[in-house]
């Protein structure tokens, strides 16, 4: 596979996650970054946003295999990773798998799991893989966790930690259908689900192939400078507790990469970077007296505006 054929790929894998979530290509565009960087995507909305259904379309249209798990305080970790049930014929443990074995993961309401439940996740999302009573086990490839939570309804939850959420390559929203997008769904939904009529048009060894061309697309030595400054901006400033770490600046190099890739280029462009910087970045900063999301979002683009945007040639980099 060259890059064009990957630009050809992704186009319609996006094609047809689009005929289940309708009017939201930028948002299905940015999680399909997630995946072939290898990252992971939190998904922050109000219920009956399609967040399940976008997880779901994405898993039926790689034909990979899918698994959900409904957070709640009561969940466990073992609930999670699986454990080692005692087998009496045999008299030995069989290690009975949980449902991050998988390839897509549906992590729903993931706020609502106390941290400990959470921090099972954490060996997963940045390793890719588990450990069970000491026995370490690769994951499947590809793994890509989609976690969910709703800003609403905040009762009974628990705040993610810092730790966790910096592992997510990206927090999005799918946000408001407008209204023709809207009367466009009803009539879509009006008499079938399309869900279950979608097919699969990729297969998860593509995206591994996918992933393999990242290594093509070069980078300004410039524009590896502007990703450093943008997060030092965040560390610098006293209006932040806490700035973009070292993981979040090479989660936005490697998202940069991947949108110059799915648009058919093998070198980065300032835009790559510059529509993907709040994705990225917002989730990982702690901001000093900021707690909406609105005056976090104001207050990342000043610090946005401060670095200068490198202009060169960059098709020749």
């Amino acid at each position: 596979m060259n890059i064009s054929e990957a630009k050809e790929k992704i186009a319609v894998i996006r094609e047809n996650i689009g005929k289940v979530i309708v009017g939201k290509d930028d948002v299905i565009n940015k999680v399909l970054i997630c995946l072939i960087a290898d990252g992971h995507v939190l998904l922050e909305d109000l219920p009956g946003t399609g967040k399940t259904m976008m997880s779901k379309a994405l898993a039926v249209s790689i034909d990979s295999k899918f698994s959900r798990i409904q957070f709640t305080p009561d969940l466990l970790p073992a609930d999670i990773t699986g454990l080692n049930v005692y087998n009496r014929a045999s008299e030995s443990f069989n290690y009975v798998p949980g449902p991050v074995i998988t390839n897509i993961l549906l992590a729903d309401e993931i706020n609502r799991a106390t941290p400990r439940t959470q921090s099972a996740l954490l060996e997963a999302m940045q390793e890719r893989q588990v450990t069970v009573d000491g026995d370490t086990r690769k994951l499947d490839d590809p793994f890509f966790v989609i976690a969910t939570q709703n800003p609403v309804e905040t009762a009974g939850t628990f705040p993610l930690p810092e730790a966790e959420l910096d592992r997510f390559m990206m927090e999005l929203s799918i946000g408001k259908l407008t209204l023709e997008d809207e009367i466009m769904m009803l009539n879509r939904f009006e008499n079938e689900e399309p869900l279950d009529t979608l097919k699969s048009v990729a297969t998860g060894e593509d995206i591994i192939e996918i992933r393999k061309l990242l290594s093509e697309v070069s980078i300004h030595k410039d524009l590896v400078e502007y990703i450093a400054k943008l997060s030092e901006v965040t560390r610098a400033d006293s209006g932040t507790y806490m700035g973009v770490s070292p993981r979040g600046s090479l989660a936005l190099l490697k998202a940069a990469k991947t949108s110059a890739l799915i648009n058919g280029r093998n070198y980065v462009l300032p835009d790559d970077i510059k529509q993907l910087i709040v994705p990225v970045f917002l989730h990982r900063i702690l901001f000093v007296n900021r707690k909406d999301k609105v005056s976090k979002l104001q207050y990342l683009e000043s610090l946005i505006s401060r670095v200068e945007v490198p202009s060169e040639e960059f098709e020749t980099a």
